[in-house]
């Protein structure tokens, strides 16, 4: 296989679209776009194919000799995330094609944005590939520009442009860590080859480097405190957007992570007691957000928090595994979070899919508006359903495959006889637990005030279902949940092929030393869904018994009350209010509201409002930017319109460069 023209002709048909589409009839832009997605997802997918099965692709191009030769390498991690990020992007463009289809947009703003997605497509592709920090960095950087400016399709909303731009601070803070952490490597080491940081860590502490990388990327990844660019970016963007970026966007962060991780040499304690306290504290904070937020799309953001803080978790596991050179626990937990990196791409991408038919019908993001639209639509109702199944780990559906192989991994670290090791494990065992009660609340409650019910406002439009080109997308990635649910020895055998070529020092044995694991989680996905067919079979039985029998509705019993509106429905904040106060503490929520007073016999009309904000972003980020401005403030008579004093600066800027030449200060 020649891999070299592969990729070539990638380049070539992702910058060959570029320049055509400025051509194509307007109807027949996003197809053109589409196709090449397709087609360049098909090309690198082959060699992603090739990779896993036992042939790793190096290809080093001439460099300078400041710089060194720059490697491009696809071993098998690189391909894992290649293959995720392609499926994810070809089901984000075909809903795209169908929800961008529903609204009035001016052809170049559809070019400007089709053009990008290719870009942000290709420029995830080749992160993945290469393994040389300054070209990493400029492919970082691509990507990040390009889904920066997809964030702000709706640039008309002032709302978005603040989004697009906190995103963009974000994103650059974190090329900040990640420049300084390749500039250290090299200078220690002489090179900006990823080998590098074998050699570094071979003989230096591992603590200051990888905490360095580690903060970096989980800046892109979204671990707390430092998520908040993934929070305004997810709501913001376009659906078919945001299901790329917090499907497989955030991914890019985990992936360096994982290829930093596999140099490490020691001090592994101090390391993973860092990674699990971040992990459950962001997969903590993350849900106590998520469902408190009657914003669904933010709502879906902060989950993304949560799932990244389960990924940390697995990722915790396998680093005890390899400090201490146990095999079980680096394969479930390092096989834990890979896995749960593909399930979480699927399931969330559904999840951010569905509500965006939600909103292309309903025209709000505000589930408190919503209510009953499971008559209106039903597909997307049952899509969503199924996605808040996987999504809080619950039989049958894959989101309980990796999160059993994460709690096991837990379970088998406990059995240490270090206590220093076992107290941080069994603490995230119990952070782990509460996570995932928390994620059950938040999608009852989601998916009870949305589709169960009555409508709660009169919408702009009455709702119903969408096109078929945005349900059969969704309908692909449910085919993909269920098959990696049913199958899951499958996905593990690839998974422990990935482990033992990256394997440092942990010889990983045959998948069936573990089959005990895979073959239960296995066996319990397959019951789990052979229960869920009898359900529906006696259901299509009594339906078919009793198809000929007569049928008088009647209204229920009203229990004396004989006049019920939609407002005495639960809400969302309702259903949460408990859980918001016992947690006031992290989650703030912010009221506008006059109390009646004692006494008061007849109040007057009152409205009552509120809000949640960031802990973080409200009590660390918001106080730093604050006095930032204020101090800036004292210098804005510098900039103060006047043309007399701009010609000033000028003349006093060349007098002092004169007489400095005259003192010889300056040369």
């Amino acid at each position: 296989m020649d891999c070299v023209a592969l990729l070539n002709i990638s380049w070539i048909v992702t910058f060959a679209t570029i320049f055509l589409i400025f051509f194509i009839p307007s109807h027949l832009k996003a197809y053109f776009a589409a196709l090449t997605v397709i087609v360049n997802a098909g090309i690198t997918s082959v060699l992603a194919f090739h990779v896993l099965g036992g042939n790793s692709i190096e290809i080093l191009f001439q460099g300078s000799s400041l710089w060194g030769d720059i490697p491009i390498r696809v071993d098998r991690l690189s391909a894992w995330f290649i293959l995720i990020i392609n499926f994810t992007t070809i089901t984000g463009v075909l809903y795209g094609l169908g929800d961008l289809k529903t609204q009035k947009n001016s052809s170049q703003k559809l070019t400007f944005h089709w053009i990008l997605y290719l870009l942000f497509h290709l420029s995830m592709l080749w992160t993945c590939m290469i393994q040389h920090g300054l070209i990493f960095l400029v492919a970082w950087e691509i990507m990040s520009l390009t889904s920066m400016l997809l964030v702000i399709f709706d640039h008309d909303n002032a709302d978005t442009i603040k989004a697009g731009i906190n995103y963009l601070v974000q994103m650059h803070i974190c090329v900040v860590f990640l420049t300084v952490g390749f500039v250290w490597l090299y200078f220690k080491t002489g090179s900006f080859d990823f080998n590098a940081f074998r050699c570094y860590f071979a003989v230096n502490s591992n603590i200051g480097l990888f905490l360095l990388f580690f903060v970096g990327f989980g800046i892109k990844a979204g671990f707390v405190p430092v998520h908040s660019g993934l929070v305004a970016g997810d709501p913001a963007a376009p659906s078919h957007i945001s299901g790329l970026m917090s499907g497989v966007l955030v991914k890019l962060g985990i992936y360096g992570i994982i290829r930093v991780a596999f140099f490490l040499q020691h001090d592994f304690t101090v390391l993973v007691k860092v990674i699990l306290a971040v992990s459950v504290l962001s997969g903590l904070y993350g849900i106590l957000n998520a469902a408190v937020h009657r914003d669904f799309k933010k709502m879906l953001a902060y989950c993304t928090i949560e799932n990244i803080g389960i990924i940390g978790i697995g990722i915790g596991v396998g680093m005890i595994g390899i400090g201490n050179r146990i095999p079980i626990l680096y394969f479930l937990g390092f096989g834990g979070a890979l896995l749960h990196v593909l399930n979480h791409s699927l399931f969330k991408s559904l999840l951010f899919y569905s509500t965006g038919s939600i909103c292309q019908q309903a025209q709000t993001r505000n589930m408190e508006k919503l209510g009953g639209l499971i008559r209106f639509m039903p597909q997307t109702a049952v899509i969503f359903l199924i996605g808040a199944i996987a999504i809080g780990g619950i039989p049958p559906f894959n989101g309980f495959v990796s999160e059993f192989l994460i709690y096991v991994g837990l379970v088998e670290g406990i059995k240490l006889q270090d206590m220093s090791e076992i107290i941080p494990l069994v603490l995230t065992f119990a952070g782990m637990s509460m996570i995932g009660g928390l994620s059950i609340v938040t999608f009852t409650k989601t998916f009870g005030t949305i589709f169960l019910g009555n409508q709660r406002h009169s919408l702009k439009q009455e709702p119903h279902e969408v096109s078929a080109l945005m349900l059969i997308p969704q309908y692909a990635i449910i085919v993909v949940m269920i098959i990696v649910a049913a199958f899951p020895q499958f996905f593990m055998q690839v998974i422990t092929k990935i482990l033992s070529e990256l394997s440092p020092g942990v010889v990983v044995p045959h998948l069936s030393d573990f089959g005990v694991y895979v073959s239960a989680v296995q066996h319990i996905s397959q019951y789990s869904f052979l229960f869920v067919g009898l359900v529906f079979a006696f259901w299509g039985l009594r339906k078919y018994v009793s198809r000929k029998s007569s049928q008088v509705i009647r209204p229920t019993w009203g229990c004396g009350y004989l006049a019920p509106t939609s407002k005495i429905q639960y809400t969302g904040k309702s259903f949460t209010k408990t859980l918001s106060k016992t947690f006031n503490w992290i989650v703030v929520e912010r009221k506008r509201y006059v109390e009646v007073k004692a006494g008061e016999t007849f109040p007057k009309k009152r409205k009552y409002v509120s809000h949640y904000h960031d802990f973080f972003e409200y009590r660390l980020i918001h106080v730093v930017t604050n006095q930032l401005i204020y101090a800036a403030n004292y210098f804005k008579f510098i900039q103060n319109g006047r043309v007399q004093s701009y010609v000033l600066y000028g003349i006093v800027f060349i007098m002092t460069i004169f007489v400095l030449t005259v003192f010889n200060l300056v040369s």
